[in-house]
């Protein structure tokens, strides 16, 4: 597998299309939205962006429902402005992942009404299909009676995502295809001709939606790891320097599977929400990291030490961040992200604060998530700057909250957690032992103590990080003298007799001076 180069120092931008930038007053989101903040992005320190689906589709599901995954959604722009934007992003000497769903399509995809057919053709094999109208397929829900075929068809997620046919890893009744049957390896030809498109086109890559999720009743994942690594050699032969990131949640076996790094999953055995989304969150001052840490560690560990878990500040599936994290401890909270392995991503307005809006009406499939998807507040002009359509055409209302954080506000406020973070990317970006490939060792880590300590080492340079978000002066020992500090917030951490103190709501990384 070829190493990508630049996800090593990779911090991302999450983009929600249809909430970014409205350009032309219809209120969603578009691509030459995403063009006019292309500046704004780069100043903040990111050098990549993570686009949400952007093919047209029905938009039940928020365009994780593809409809066609050869065409840009109409309302966000054609092809060719979709291509323009790659290149406009290219031109900063960035970067950008589409966002691939492979493992269902929307029910009004071509390829779906083909397979209902009756008559046998092409497509007849392309979804997971049961041979008796009135079974569903194992473990899946299924959508039945809809079609002149005899057979019910399973789903992923909503009713309304047929999922695609990779085949069964241990097939055991007459209609479960294996990974080798002709309908299982068209689909994955297929989804590879998508690939090839995009990347033709001059996307840099993708970050794959439940990538362990497509070969069925598949237990240990090795069926899933086996078709990835399909794909991995496809890329190798032809595009060697398309990044791939995984949403799997375990390295050890994305990473057997041709991926450069996992994106870390909010659910599941994680304990990601531990730190930022629960009734007590580690950095709300008053929860627990051990759980976390631990489940960090195993992963880690199962990877041979290459665990590149990217661990986002939220993301389109999740509460916002402001909702639990409050005030300087949200500084704290980046100074965490953005000093761990695996490449940081920061969702859309979470570098100003965006609140979690409450009470909405689901939009798209949002149900409780909609939230988290109000327009971006670039502003205090009309809609926030976000774009000139009347309100009531939003694509989803505004934090109507008189008091909501924008971002003319915060980089004008010298103190801002915007300016904290451009702060935080900068420093990032100097010392490699900070970046992805860093090695790490958590130093300090005990069930519901503060602090949380880890070192950071790489390119000859050892970096101890310190994270206090509690409201009370916390000691843990510490052998090795301290160097200058590369980065504070609030008081300086002190060691004397071998120990480290570190003062309420601080953070800090320190150079350890007998690297």
């Amino acid at each position: 597998m070829n190493e990508v180069k630049w996800l090593e120092s990779a911090v991302f931008y999450e983009i929600y299309p249809q909430s970014f930038k409205d350009s032309n007053g219809d209120g969603i989101g578009d691509f030459n939205g995403i063009i006019e903040k292309l500046d704004y992005i780069k100043d903040l320190g990111c050098t990549a962006i993570w686009m949400n689906p952007c093919f047209d589709s029905p938009f039940l599901d928020a365009g994780y429902d593809v409809r066609d995954y050869y065409k840009a959604a109409p309302r966000y722009g054609t092809n060719d402005d979709m291509k323009r934007l790659f290149d406009e992003v290219h031109k900063r000497g960035m970067h950008i992942l589409l966002d691939l769903v492979p493992g269902h399509t929307s029910w009004e995809h071509e390829w779906f009404r083909q397979s209902c057919k009756a008559a046998p053709n092409p497509y007849t094999d392309r979804y997971i299909w049961t041979d008796n109208t009135w079974e569903a397929p194992e473990g899946m829900n299924a959508l039945i009676g809809i079609s002149e075929r005899v057979g019910a068809c399973g789903v992923n997620f909503f009713s309304h995502q047929p999922a695609l046919n990779y085949g069964y890893y241990r097939p055991h009744k007459p209609w479960q295809q294996s990974t080798d049957s002709p309908g299982a390896k068209a689909t994955l030809e297929a989804m590879k001709d998508i690939m090839r498109f995009w990347l033709k086109a001059g996307c840099d890559g993708f970050r794959v939606d439940m990538a362990h999720s497509l070969v069925k009743q598949d237990e240990d994942s090795k069926g899933t790891i086996a078709l990835w690594q399909d794909v991995r050699a496809f890329l190798d032969r032809e595009f060697p320097d398309a990044a791939m990131v995984s949403e799997w949640g375990e390295p050890d076996k994305s990473l057997q599977g041709g991926f450069h790094m996992d994106f870390l999953l909010h659910f599941g055995p994680s304990h990601y929400n531990d730190l930022f989304r629960c009734e007590h969150p580690f950095f709300g001052g008053g929860g627990d990291a051990s759980e976390f840490v631990k489940a960090y560690t195993a992963n880690r560990d199962k990877s041979g030490g290459k665990g590149l878990m990217c661990i986002p500040s939220g993301n389109h599936d999740m509460t916002r961040l402001a909702k639990y994290i409050h005030g300087g401890r949200r500084k704290i909270a980046f100074a965490f992200l953005l000093s761990m392995p695996g490449a940081p991503f920061i969702y859309y307005g979470d570098e100003i604060g965006m609140r979690y809006v409450e009470g909405l009406y689901s939009v798209e499939g949002g149900y409780e998530r909609t939230g988290s998807r109000s327009p971006m507040q670039w502003d205090d002009t009309a809609n926030a700057g976000f774009g000139s359509s009347p309100a009531d055409k939003l694509y989803i209302p505004l934090d109507p909250s008189p008091d909501r954080p924008t971002v003319k506000a915060a980089q004008a406020d010298k103190n801002s957690l915007l300016n904290e973070i451009r702060k935080l990317t900068a420093i990032r970006a100097a010392h490699p032992a900070l970046q992805s490939r860093g090695d790490i060792e958590f130093v300090y880590c005990v069930k519901n103590e503060y602090p949380l300590a880890y070192t950071r080492t790489g390119d000859g340079e050892k970096i101890l990080v310190v994270l206090n978000p509690s409201d009370r002066e916390v000691s843990f020992p510490f052998a090795q003298a301290l160097g200058d500090a590369i980065y504070t917030y609030g008081d300086h951490a002190v060691r004397s007799d071998g120990k480290v103190t570190v003062k309420p709501q601080s953070a800090g990384w320190y150079r350890v001076a007998d690297a």
